[in-house]
C-alpha cells in the first residue's frame, strides 16, 4: 500500500485499496487514530467527543456491570467483527465472559456480543442510528440500545431493541427517559436522569 503526501500537511495519508480495507488492515496500518472504525471497508475516524457521550457511557458502564450475571461481561469502545469489511465500535458491549480472554484482547467476534450500545454524538448520528444497527441486526447481535441527549435541558434517552428473529432487524421495545428498566438481556434498573449523569 502506497500512502501520498497532501500538499500543505507533513502527514501521510493511506492509499485505500481498490476494494477497499479489511479488518485485518483495521488492526495492522500502523498510526491509526484511537477508536479508529470500519465499516463498509472505509477507515471512519472518530471526532473528540463530548462530556455526554463519555459521562453516559461512564453511566451505562457501571449499571451493567452491577446487574450483568457471572457468564457476561461488559466493555466499553472495542472492536466488534461483523465480516471482513465491518469492524464497528459499539461504545458499549456486553459479552460472553468466555469471549475475554486476555488483556491483550483488541476484538469480538459478533457471535460474542448479546448486547450493543451507541451513544449518539454529533458527528456518528447518521451511523448511529442507521448503519451500525441494520449491520449489527444483519450479523445477528441480538439487543442494541440507542442513547440520545434531547431537549433544550440535555436530557438522557435510552431506545431499547430485540432483534426479530423472522425479520432479522431490530424492534423498538422500549423508550426510557429518567430510569432504564428492562429485563433483557437480563434485569437491569439504571438511574439515566439528568441528575445522575451530572452526579458522574
Amino acid at each position: 500500500m502506497t500512502a501520498e503526501p497532501i500538499t500543505g500537511h507533513s502527514s501521510r495519508w493511506p492509499v485505500p485499496p481498490q476494494d477497499g480495507y479489511t479488518v485485518d488492515d483495521l488492526f495492522t496500518l500502523p498510526d491509526l487514530p484511537p477508536h479508529t472504525e470500519l465499516l463498509d471497508g472505509s477507515l471512519v475516524f472518530v471526532s473528540p467527543q463530548r462530556d455526554f457521550h463519555t459521562t453516559m457511557i461512564d453511566l451505562l458502564v457501571t449499571g451493567l456491570r452491577r446487574s450483568a450475571p457471572p457468564g457476561l461481561k461488559v466493555r466499553r469502545e472495542m472492536t466488534v467483527v461483523l465480516d471482513r469489511r465491518n469492524g464497528p465500535e459499539p461504545d458499549v458491549s456486553v459479552v460472553r465472559a468466555d469471549a475475554v480472554t486476555g488483556p491483550e484482547l483488541t476484538r469480538f467476534q459478533a457471535a460474542d456480543v448479546v448486547l450493543a450500545v451507541e451513544v449518539v454524538s454529533p458527528d456518528s448520528e447518521a451511523r448511529d442510528r442507521e448503519t451500525k444497527p441494520h449491520k449489527y441486526a444483519t450479523a445477528g447481535i441480538e439487543h442494541f440500545w440507542l442513547v440520545e441527549m434531547t431537549g433544550t435541558d440535555q436530557h438522557p434517552v435510552v431506545r431499547v431493541y430485540e432483534l426479530d428473529p423472522v425479520t432479522k432487524a431490530y424492534a423498538l421495545t422500549g423508550i426510557h427517559h429518567d430510569r432504564l428498566k428492562t429485563g433483557v438481556p437480563f434485569s437491569v434498573d439504571i438511574d439515566i436522569s439528568a441528575e445522575a449523569l451530572a452526579a458522574l
